[in-house]
C-alpha cells in the first residue's frame, strides 16, 4: 500500500477517534489493556506476558515445521521470517524492513473473552463494528473485504483478491448475465465485479446501512454518475450488468425474496461463517435458487480434530476478535448442504496456502499507533479484533484455521427436509 494511503487512513482514523472524544495522542505508547482489563505493571500482567510469550514460541515453531500444512518454496521462507517477528510485508507480500511487528499487540493486552448473552446481541456487536469500522477498511484494504488468492509472487493485495473471484467464477462455472445474489456483500465490490467483468445483475445485502450506502456510492462512481439519481435499491447499470444494494440480515433472506426461485447464484464469500443458523442460510439458498443454481461458498474454517489447546490457543481468539459464532470444520458444510437438499457441484478445494499472506499484509497495515488508540477506546472489541489478525496469522502457521472455496447446485428436482420443490 503507498504511504499516501497509509496516511489517508490514518487521518481517518484519528477524525473518528476524535468523534468519539478520545484524544489518540494521549493513547500513543501508553501501555494499556482495553475496557475491562488492568493497566500494564498492575497484579496479573505476569501471566498475560507469559501466555504471549508462550504465543510466541508456538509461531516461532510452526514457522519452522510448514511441511505439515503443504507449504512450500519461497511462500514458506516468506511466511517464517514473518511469523517469527524479523520482517514485515510490503503491500506485494515481499518481505520489507526488520521490525518488532508484536509492540503494540503487547502494549495493547484482550481481557478474558465476554460470551454473548444472545446470537441477537451477537449480530448487534456485528452490525456496529461495520458500522464503525467501514471507512477503515476501505482506507486499509479497499474495496473488497475479503481474503486474497496469491498465485504470483508478484501479485499485489488487490490482484490477489480479485484472482478470488475469477477462482470462485471458474469452480462455479457460472454463465455470464446471471442473477445473482451476494450475501454479505460489504461495500460491494465482489458485486460490482461479477456486474462489470461477467455482466451478472446482482442484488448485495450486508447488515450494515453504512456499507449499504458505500456500496451504492462507489457503484454510482463506477458507473460514471455522480451517485444522486437513484434509491439503493434500485439497479445501477454497470458494464453489461448492473448491481443494487439492501440493508438486510442475511438469516431473513427468505423471507424478504419470498418463496420464488429467483436467483441463478446465491454467492457467499467469507460471510457464512458470521451466521450463526447455518443450517437456515442453506434452506434459504434453496428456496432462492432456480433449478440447476449454484450456491458459491468461500469461508474460513477450524481443522478437523482439534485439542483443546488448539481451539483455545489459535481458534477462540478469531472467534473472539472477529465477532464470529463457533467455527465449523469444512466437511459440516458440505453435510448442511446436503441435508438441505443441495448437491456438490464442484468438490471443496482448500487454499489456505494462497491466501494465508493477507493477513501477513494486514497484519503490517494496522501497526499504527493511532489506529490502536482508537480501537482501544472502543473497549474490549476494538482491542480484540486487532488481536485477531495475529491469532489468524498463528493459526495458518499451525493448520489449525483454514480456507476452502466449494460450490454446491440445486437439483432439477427435489424434496427433502420438508423444503418444497419450486
Amino acid at each position: 500500500m503507498a504511504v499516501g494511503v497509509v496516511d489517508t487512513a490514518v487521518g481517518a482514523m484519528l477524525g473518528f477517534v476524535n468523534a468519539v472524544g478520545v484524544d489518540a495522542k494521549e493513547r500513543i505508547g501508553e501501555p494499556a489493556v482495553a475496557k475491562g482489563g488492568r493497566v500494564g505493571e498492575e497484579k496479573g500482567d505476569e501471566e498475560t506476558s507469559k501466555r504471549e510469550e508462550d504465543a510466541e514460541a508456538e509461531i516461532a515453531e510452526a514457522a519452522v515445521d510448514f511441511d505439515r500444512c503443504d507449504y512450500a518454496g519461497e511462500s514458506r521462507m516468506d511466511m517464517a521470517a514473518s511469523m517469527n517477528g524479523s520482517a514485515e510485508f510490503s503491500s506485494n507480500g515481499h518481505i520489507a524492513s526488520p521490525t518488532n511487528e508484536y509492540k503494540l499487540s503487547k502494549q495493547y493486552q484482550t481481557p478474558p473473552p465476554e460470551p454473548n448473552t444472545s446470537f441477537a446481541v451477537l449480530k448487534d456487536r456485528i452490525r456496529h463494528h461495520y458500522e464503525l469500522a467501514s471507512d477503515y477498511y476501505y482506507n486499509l484494504w479497499g474495496e473488497h473485504l475479503h481474503h486474497g488468492y496469491f498465485v504470483e509472487p508478484a501479485d499485489t493485495k488487490e490482484r490477489a483478491q480479485t484472482r478470488l473471484i475469477e477462482l470462485l467464477l471458474a469452480h462455479a462455472q457460472l454463465p455470464k448475465g446471471s442473477v445473482v445474489l451476494d450475501v454479505g456483500c460489504g461495500m460491494g465490490g465482489t458485486s460490482r465485479y461479477l456486474a462489470k467483468h461477467h455482466d451478472c445483475h446482482v442484488t448485495g445485502v450486508t447488515i450494515s446501512g453504512k456499507q449499504v450506502e458505500m456500496a451504492v456510492r462507489f457503484t454510482k462512481e463506477a458507473a460514471g454518475g455522480d451517485g444522486t439519481n437513484k434509491a439503493a435499491e434500485e439497479s445501477i447499470n454497470l458494464g453489461g450488468g448492473s448491481a443494487r444494494f439492501i440493508e438486510l440480515d442475511a438469516e431473513k433472506m427468505g423471507e424478504f425474496f419470498g418463496t420464488q426461485s429467483s436467483f441463478d447464484c446465491v454467492w457467499i464469500s467469507e460471510a457464512m461463517s458470521h451466521l450463526p443458523d447455518k443450517q437456515l442460510f442453506f434452506q434459504n439458498a434453496v428456496r432462492l435458487l432456480r433449478p440447476n443454481g449454484k450456491l458459491v461458498v468461500a469461508d474460513w474454517f477450524k481443522a478437523e480434530n482439534l485439542t483443546t489447546a488448539q481451539l483455545d490457543a489459535d481458534i477462540k481468539p478469531i472467534e473472539d476478535g472477529m465477532l464470529l459464532p463457533p467455527l465449523c470444520t469444512q466437511p459440516q458444510y458440505g453435510k448442511l448442504a446436503e441435508e438441505a437438499g443441495l448437491r456438490v457441484f464442484s468438490e471443496a478445494l482448500d487454499i489456505s496456502q494462497n491466501v494465508a499472506k493477507t493477513w501477513d499484509i494486514s497484519w503490517t497495515l494496522i501497526q499504527s499507533p493511532a489506529l490502536w488508540a482508537f480501537a482501544f477506546s472502543q473497549g474490549r472489541d476494538g482491542i480484540a479484533f486487532l488481536q485477531a489478525f495475529r491469532a489468524m496469522k498463528r493459526g495458518y502457521a499451525n493448520c489449525t484455521f483454514r480456507y476452502a472455496v466449494m460450490v454446491f447446485q440445486k437439483p432439477d428436482t427435489h424434496a427433502t427436509n420438508g423444503i418444497e420443490a419450486y
